[in-house]
């Protein structure tokens, strides 16, 4: 095991290092472009320290470069609305600080400090405040994928609320807007300037993401007002131009950061959420008013999109589609457009070309950042599609750039998480995938009944069915690569976090057809689950009920019920603090394989949350998750 462990190491420190790019901002105008860079190897002891950077939209020359704070992390650039400053963001976590910088003629200058959280910072429209949601002494980073507190004292007392604060941008003390109360997710101003429109829910924040309100706070009073509180959830809310009409994007969504569905709208004055899009064959994911109508992004099957879509009548033109990632900002948008709208810019990446920033009009996109052209691809990929009980289903298959003829290779399906959410090209540079590539597999990332991709109904297909129709899906999946691909059926993986950690445990307990699995904070009891987790909310819609209410669904879809029929090596690993899904899922998992004489090891990461973030943690996961398959897929292990 050591020497394998050495060998993926070396593996992955072979790799050159990738230019990365995110929280990308265009100015109004469209001639500068700011975000946030740093370049990775794969191999650092600690997180690469980023740089705010400043580059000319023309050619992607980098004008600037801001580090006023080495101790820190950047996010949030933000253009005034004339483009001649520039507001971001500075965290640093060592002292749980937030500065707000902004930067016009000179050095960037100190407008505001607190101890706490920080995020989106926005200009008012005529430019002469700033906002930022703020949450004052928090205990723990914003978003329950963030590690927990400690859980010590009267629990469920003290929540921390992310609230809607407002600054001058010449500097001063914070003044709170939204209620004491009342944890803010997403917000915009309102075109007048007067006031905001937020998603907001009362008390913790980390749960009730999934049954936040459509809400306006008054910037001067903080008054609050209830616009609508539907049965689905809404990101995105935004006013168009002539302050009439709210737009958001409602549908079934099951964690924090994949955002999906269709685009609702409402009159600002007050009224029902209509969906202006039902049926569309794809999930809408970000969007944005310019003039009378909405520019939008969307997955649909294999493309990401950039749609213009009529919010009366609901109709979508499509102005541009590639079979790439693209990106801007988390919850600013997939894209970052100019005032009128007729120039976009994104981040965009595939399996075989790296991040780059493009920019132009939207229907002709082109490169203007270059720092990643020499790094050549590292495996092959190709989109499959295959159909499962009347449903057209799509994957991506991944696999050495060279195949020996007459070869047949080991397969790992990675399951995504979620479940409502997608695989999506991505640059295949360091990390767990490259590792598996590197060493011999194929990789097959399937998006069953459940993702995003396919429209709403699809997304909703795995209602009260959780490890049902999406693993027979998956499992149709891999008979379709077996026809196109030199695939060995004896040597299959199966591999996945969060969701895709409960269907690699249920999986090893419904099949034999995998002969490794590595399970990543995955559910093993739906039902002790309930009473564990910091979400609960979100799974009211895909059970139809709390587990007190329906005891039955919650017990006959948790793997561990099944555990005698687990046979397969599996490899088990959680954060301490993992909010969404809590460590003793894990632990009770592991317990249930020992037991029944399985081949298992667990991993518990030392106050991590729901993601492995520190390097030499993922670092240390990535080369064990290779070593395993390593060892129980190899010829000999097979």
């Amino acid at each position: 095991m050591l020497a394998l462990l050495a060998a993926a190491a070396l593996e992955a420190s072979s790799a050159p290092p990738v230019r990365q790019f995110h929280d990308l901002a265009l100015s109004a105008a469209g001639d500068r472009i700011a975000d946030v860079e740093s370049t990775e190897t794969g191999e650092e002891a600690r997180r690469p320290h980023a740089a705010l950077i400043i580059r000319s939209a023309r050619d992607g020359t980098v004008l600037r470069t801001l580090d006023p704070c080495g101790a820190c992390a950047y996010a949030s650039p933000a253009w005034s609305p004339t483009g001649d400053a520039l507001a971001f963001l500075a965290s640093d976590d060592n002292a749980f600080a937030v500065t707000l910088y902004v930067v016009d003629k000179g050095e960037p200058r100190i407008v505001v400090q607190f101890k706490g959280v920080g995020g989106e910072p926005r200009w008012s429209p005529d430019g002469s405040r700033l906002a930022l949601l703020a949450t004052a002494d928090a205990h723990k980073k914003t978003g329950a994928t963030q590690a927990a507190a400690p859980q010590v004292g009267e629990i469920g007392e003290d929540n921390d609320e992310q609230r809607i604060a407002i600054v001058t941008p010449s500097g001063g003390p914070l003044r709170f807007v939204s209620p004491a109360d009342t944890f803010v997710y997403e917000y915009d101003w309102t075109p007048d300037g007067k006031g905001f429109i937020a998603t907001a829910a009362k008390g913790n924040g980390d749960n009730n993401w999934w049954i936040a309100k459509l809400e306006t706070f008054d910037a001067g009073t903080g008054a609050e007002r209830v616009l609508a509180a539907p049965k689905f959830q809404m990101n995105y809310p935004r006013v168009s131009p002539d302050g009439k009409t709210v737009s958001v994007i409602g549908g079934l969504m099951s964690d924090f950061g994949p955002i999906g569905g269709d685009i609702y709208i409402a009159p600002l004055a007050g009224g029902e959420l209509v969906d202006r899009t039902p049926g569309f064959k794809g999930t809408f994911t970000s969007l944005t008013w310019r003039g009378r109508g909405l520019i939008a992004t969307a997955l649909v099957g294999d493309q990401n999109i950039i749609a213009a879509v009529d919010p009366i009548s609901g109709a979508a033109k499509t102005l541009w589609s590639s079979p790439v990632e693209i990106g801007a900002t988390d919850f600013n948008g997939q894209i970052s457009l100019t005032a009128d709208g007729k120039i976009a810019a994104a981040i965009v990446q595939d399996f075989a070309h790296p991040p780059a920033i493009e920019l132009g009009r939207i229907a002709a996109l082109k490169p203007i950042s270059h720092d990643n052209d020499a790094l050549a691809p590292q495996v092959a990929a190709r989109s499959v599609t295959w159909k499962s009980e009347g449903r057209d289903v799509q994957g991506w298959l991944l696999s050495p750039l060279q195949l020996k003829p007459g070869q047949t290779y080991p397969m790992i399906v990675e399951v995504h998480g979620g479940p409502s959410s997608a695989a999506e090209p991505r640059f295949v540079s360091h990390g767990t995938i490259s590792g598996l590539v590197a060493h011999g597999n194929f990789v097959f990332q399937p998006n069953p009944r459940g993702s995003y991709g396919q429209g709403e109904a699809f997304t909703r297909a795995n209602v009260r069915d959780f490890g049902g129709g999406d693993l027979r899906d998956i499992l149709a999946g891999v008979d379709a690569v077996e026809k196109i691909a030199p695939i060995d059926d004896k040597r299959l993986g199966l591999y996945g976090h969060s969701y895709g950690g409960f269907m690699t445990m249920w999986g090893v307990t419904q099949t034999q057809r995998f002969h490794a699995a590595v399970a990543g904070a995955g559910i093993a009891n739906w039902i002790s689950y309930y009473g564990q987790n910091g979400i609960d909310e979100w799974m009211i819609p895909f059970f139809g009920g709390s587990v007190y209410d329906d005891p039955a669904i919650y017990n006959a879809q948790s793997p561990i019920n099944f555990i005698k029929n687990a046979r397969t090596p599996t490899f088990v690993y959680v954060g301490e603090r993992d909010v969404e899904v809590p460590a003793p899922q894990s632990l009770e998992f592991w317990h249930g394989l020992r037991a029944v004489g399985a081949t298992t090891s667990l991993v518990i990461y030392p106050g991590e949350g729901h993601g492995i973030r520190k390097p030499e943690h993922a670092q240390d996961l990535q080369r064990r998750i290779v070593a395993w398959f390593d060892k129980y897929l190899s010829a000999g292990g097979a």
